[in-house]
């Protein structure tokens, strides 16, 4: 069997597109275990500037018009009537639904991941735009996959809302452990971390500089480090100065690769308030590092962090719920012992809930179903 994954983009990790990073780990390790797998990428420059890595990699050019492909992809898609399965990727994405209504003339089954784009809160963005692009085309791509892959039980929730059916299937990415959290030198300089786009809304960055705010006030040595990039910088320097935290605040710019990771080891909590998410990779980065991580529930991270005890889950993207959460962290990181056995406890729900190898066999059954 060969697995074919098809995105927006190139599958670089060393991009700030969540999706890109999560199927080049999953096409990276479905390789590494004897999987035949590629990664087709529409991209407006198809050109191979991309780190070395386990699969092979074939890009193909965005058409002006967003619901055509690239005829050079019609024909190789043509080409793998016999032996392939295609896994899609993004949901309300034209060029995906084109490319489904390519496999399906040709009979090729596919297995497709919206990647968070069905969760509730994130189906209220747009939501007139999106009902009408739902009605004419998305729900057409979805009566002819295979299978619907979610990455979160509130992507299952808002699926069912929208779509009923009965091959919604939740496996979430797996993760490997990435190092280890760095030794405070100075308890009182607790340093709170978050990663990832500068989307103030969708990632709860306001209320989290309001909540860090609250928690500052009373730990003057406190720290927020944002390591990340886009649009939102301005506005949240502006934030941060108009509250009188600009000098707590430490903004990196977006960061990839050991050097990200060496800022990550250095935090003592991370932080994730969003509003919306599939599966957050950099949670995982986070926990896998033994960093306990203050999720709210949207993130699909919060009965993870429960059944482990790997740091505290939040109801809503609240500022007072995010200073209380930090703060709870806070005492216990400076309890005795208890630093330890909260970053032990994350990289512990990296290991047992996020295992690659148990993760890669369901995938692989579910090609196969």
């Amino acid at each position: 069997m060969e697995i074919i994954h098809l995105i927006l983009g190139k599958g670089n990790p060393q991009r700030m597109n969540g999706v890109n990073k999560v199927v080049h780990e999953l096409a990276t390790k479905q390789a590494l275990a004897g999987e035949s797998v590629e990664v087709w990428g529409i991209t407006t420059n198809p050109v191979h500037n991309y780190p070395e890595r386990e699969y092979f990699t074939r890009l193909y050019q965005a058409q002006k018009n967003p619901f055509k492909l690239d005829p050079k992809l019609c024909k190789a898609i043509h080409g793998r009537i016999a032996n392939a399965t295609f896994h899609l990727h993004g949901g309300f994405i034209p060029a995906m639904f084109a490319a489904a209504m390519r496999l399906k003339e040709n009979d090729i089954p596919f297995v497709f991941t919206p990647h968070g784009a069905y969760n509730t809160i994130a189906m209220k963005r747009s939501w007139l735009q999106k009902k009408i692009y739902f009605a004419l085309f998305e729900r057409r791509l979805l009566k002819v996959a295979h299978a619907i892959h979610c990455l979160g039980k509130s992507e299952i929730t808002g699926l069912q809302a929208i779509f009923q059916n009965n091959k919604s299937v939740l496996i979430p990415y797996g993760f490997a452990l990435a190092g280890q959290k760095l030794s405070a030198l100075d308890p009182t300089n607790f340093v709170i971390g978050f990663c990832g786009r500068l989307d103030i809304f969708t990632k709860g960055l306001k209320e989290l500089l309001e909540g860090f705010k609250s928690f500052n006030d009373c730990n003057p040595a406190s720290q927020l480090w944002i390591i990340g990039g886009g649009p939102g910088e301005g506005k949240l320097r502006k934030m941060a100065a108009d509250l009188n935290i600009g000098n707590a605040i430490v903004f990196f710019g977006s960061k990839y690769g050991e050097e990200k990771n060496v800022l990550l080891q250095q935090c003592d909590m991370f932080a994730a308030p969003s509003r919306n998410e599939g599966l957050p990779t950099a949670v995982l980065e986070a926990a896998s590092i033994g960093i306990p991580c203050l999720v709210t529930e949207a993130t699909n991270m919060g009965d993870y962090i429960k059944e482990h005890d790997a740091g505290v889950v939040i109801k809503h993207t609240h500022p007072v719920q995010i200073s209380n959460g930090i703060q709870e962290i806070f005492l216990r990181v400076n309890e005795h012992g208890k630093a330890l056995e909260l970053s032990n406890n994350a990289q512990r729900m990296i290991i047992e809930a996020f295992n690659w190898d148990l993760i890669i066999g369901r995938f692989h059954q579910l090609y196969l179903a």
